[in-house]
């Protein structure tokens, strides 16, 4: 009789890599799902209602979330990952690099939305906040940089505009947006990308 571990065999090691590669992907969905109901409902939302948006168990949010800072801190780096992902991508499909960052910063505002609850849900975890706000500088700020210059170089708009301030001002823009549902953000937004074309040449 063999005495080989199927643990350690290939056919174990396999079977282990293919449960960790579900349980990553699931946990992934879940945090999609979070995500989109903190955008919608804010990071007050039931987690029942993350639940059925995620289609799992409550109990599946708690074994991997024990607290409600432990999930939106969670849903805070998947949220700046999509975004950092989504800049290179954006690049290459999008008609032009204007679009791209149009785009992009569509996808950033969602980010926001969110992102203006996380200090409440992390309450006296003072460092924690800090950590993932130095986190979100370095991983967004060179994304930002890159479909800035893209957009420069191809002559969709103008020079001179700095990442930090642009998102700075995005940022600035997006607060108030969850207590006066007369106010949306993304017209404003609109109108900041449009001051940022290059006039065209007569």
């Amino acid at each position: 009789m063999s005495t080989e571990n199927p643990a350690e065999s290939p056919t174990g090691k396999g079977t282990a890599r293919t449960k960790r590669a579900d349980a990553v992907r699931n946990q992934q969905t879940l945090l999609a799902a979070a995500a989109e109901v903190f955008v919608t409902s804010g990071v007050d939302a039931p987690i029942r209602q993350i639940a059925a948006k995620a289609g799992v168990g409550m109990g599946t949010i708690y074994r991997h979330f024990p607290t409600r800072a432990d999930l939106v801190a969670a849903v805070y780096r998947h949220q700046i990952e999509a975004c950092a992902e989504a800049g290179p991508r954006l690049l290459a499909e999008a008609e032009t690099p204007f679009d791209a960052l149009r785009r992009w910063i569509d996808l950033f505002v969602d980010f926001l939305v969110t992102k203006h609850g996380l200090a409440d849900a992390l309450q006296s975890d003072s460092s924690r906040f800090t950590a993932l706000h130095t986190y979100f500088l370095d991983r967004l700020g060179p994304v930002c940089a890159e479909l800035l210059a893209a957009a420069v170089d191809s002559g969709d708009i103008r020079p001179g505009t700095q990442p930090y301030e642009l998102m700075r001002g995005i940022g600035n823009l997006c607060i108030g947006r969850d207590s006066d549902p007369r106010y949306d953000p993304r017209r404003l937004i609109e109108l900041l990308l449009l001051g940022l074309k290059q006039p065209r040449q007569t």
